[in-house]
């Protein structure tokens, strides 16, 4: 064993529990309820636009909440040893999902301003209006709220699950959760795949309802969990300090990142390119309105910014060795891929409401930034109290050891 090896695998033996983030959670938490009420405040002037903002930020963060779910789960399934000193921060992010049902009432609640088929306009069309008749027994409000419950009580037993042993290994040390949290993580993986499906067939899809896509839930995931490889990346580089994971991470660990990163901007721009290639050759007048409004010069800038800063951008960036291994090189990318992932949900949900073109209301600021602290500060008071790094794990001295094969 290296020297420094040997001085990580003391410092995680001289771990407590993490103790801070007071400010984040109170700062956090009593931003975000001002900030989400300045953004409802808008409903009094405009509810549509008010709640197209919200569901933009609450797809937005659900979407890495689920997007980290999806990491961990494929970390245990593969036996993944380099991520067990990353694997606190990764459970913490999914942390958040039981706040999301919270966030989701308004949708919930509001959710004629949202979407055309809770009641559909008589101007609509003959054809159009029997079309959404023949989808009423899928497309209906009670059918929807209970799709959604179902979608959020699985990934949040999963999420639960995994952290419950995870914590509960801290205090005992018993080997056997491991392999829990490997059966768990494997067996749930299409379960969790398939929930993710729906739930953007559900939540976005269908603000066009007369239009369908097979890889819309796939496209969905590819940006969520390229987000949270993004987030991780940002947390790796922050979370250091007295009791933090981060000091003990080594370029290894952060190199792993970044090549994840770079393989999911890649999995992220075939999954979109493919959708619009199947698209433009099938050719069929139920399918191409959804990229017409966006080709349009008004919105057509915003899919080319995309391709360059949502591809071109990070994935030159994370072709760089030395760039992967540096942390605070990497959290400068993983930021950027943040903003534009945001930007990649809003061309897909804000052309429904304004297909004349691009257009920014403030309320789409308050509401990304409200959801966003609240998220932040509900993460940190989950995460106070328990190790940020799983001390008792058989395989943590391995990761901590961890070198390129």
């Amino acid at each position: 064993m290296s020297s420094g090896t040997a001085v990580s695998t003391q410092a995680a033996a001289n771990l407590q529990p993490f103790a801070g983030g007071r400010s984040w959670i109170l700062g956090g938490g009593l931003g975000g309820l001002a900030l989400l009420g300045a953004t409802f405040a808008g409903m009094a002037t405009d509810p549509r636009q008010t709640m197209f903002s919200y569901l933009v930020a609450f797809a937005y963060w659900t979407g890495i909440g689920l997007g980290a779910l999806v990491l961990l789960m494929i970390m245990h399934a593969f036996r993944a040893k380099w991520v067990t000193v990353l694997r606190r921060p990764i459970e913490s992010i999914t942390l958040v999902l039981p706040l999301m049902v919270l966030l989701f009432i308004p949708i919930a609640v509001f959710m004629k301003h949202l979407y055309i088929w809770v009641d559909p306009p008589a101007d609509m069309g003959r054809e159009a209006l029997k079309l959404l008749a023949h989808k009423r027994a899928y497309l209906n409000v009670t059918a929807f709220v209970v799709r959604t419950v179902i979608y959020f009580a699985l990934c949040i037993f999963l999420s639960q699950r995994l952290y419950g042993w995870s914590i509960k290994q801290d205090r005992t040390g018993e080997v056997g959760l491991t392999q829990r949290q490997r059966n768990l993580g494997a067996g749930g993986l299409p379960f969790l795949a398939m929930a993710i499906t729906f739930a953007a067939f559900d939540w976005l899809m269908s603000l066009n309802p007369l239009w369908f896509s097979t890889i819309f839930g796939v496209y969905y995931f590819a940006g969520s969990f390229v987000s949270a490889l993004a987030l991780l990346s940002v947390i790796s580089d922050l979370a250091r300090g007295k009791d933090l994971f981060g000091d003990l991470l080594n370029a290894e660990h952060t190199h792993n990142i970044g090549k994840l990163m770079l393989s999911f901007i890649c999995f992220w721009a075939y999954i979109g390119f493919s959708q619009l290639l199947l698209i433009w050759i099938a050719n069929l007048p139920e399918e191409v309105p959804f990229y017409m409004v966006r080709f349009k010069a008004e919105w057509a800038w915003v899919g080319v910014f995309l391709i360059v800063g949502h591809f071109f951008l990070p994935f030159g960036a994370l072709l760089s060795r030395s760039l992967k291994r540096d942390r605070r090189r990497l959290a400068a990318v993983g930021v950027w891929i943040l903003l534009v992932h945001y930007l990649d949900l809003y061309w897909l949900v804000m052309p429904t409401l304004h297909p004349e073109g691009f257009t920014m209301h403030w309320t789409s600021v308050t509401a990304f930034l409200g959801v966003g602290l609240l998220a932040v500060a509900f993460v940190m008071w989950r995460a106070r109290g328990r190790f940020t790094v799983p001390v008792r794990d058989p395989y943590l001295a391995d990761s901590l050891r961890y070198k390129q094969p």
